[in-house]
């Protein structure tokens, strides 16, 4: 279990007339949503499931390895677990928020909390392991 689910409560809701309100596009990609402060409550603290939440930057090359393998496991996984991503270059306030030092990091929400968490990129094996893992172990009770 991760150390992030004791994170103090954060404010995701941008002020009205700030540069991320006015410039950050939600674009869908397949089956991976693109959050912000915006749309973060709802699309993730909010759903019924577990969520896995991707952290990157345009400009990381191990973030450009990991869109085309979740992309790929949101088909294989999907119903059973949701994915999204935020970008933090776009999305300082969030990213800060769930304390990101370095990207790609994936969070797995249930709930609404952070229940586990990977940093970097962990190949195709171990990260549909965890997925299959997170999967079983984030149903609703």
């Amino acid at each position: 279990m991760s150390r992030m689910s004791a994170l103090p409560s954060c404010n995701l809701l941008t002020a009205r007339g700030s540069i991320i309100v006015t410039t950050n596009i939600v674009r869908a990609m397949k089956n991976v949503i693109e959050v912000n402060g915006i749309n973060f409550e709802t699309e993730i603290l909010q759903a019924p499931g577990p969520v896995v939440v991707d952290f990157y930057a345009p400009w990381c090359g191990p973030c450009k390895m990991l869109t085309p393998l979740l992309e790929g496991f949101s088909s294989e996984f999907a119903g059973r677990v949701k994915f999204a991503k935020a970008n933090v270059d776009d999305n300082p306030e969030l990213a800060a928020c769930f304390e990101i030092s370095a990207v790609p990091t994936l969070l797995l929400f249930s709930h609404g909390k952070v229940i586990d968490q990977i940093r970097g990129f962990p190949g195709p094996g171990p990260l549909k392991a965890w997925l299959q893992k997170a999967a079983g172990a984030a149903i609703p009770a």
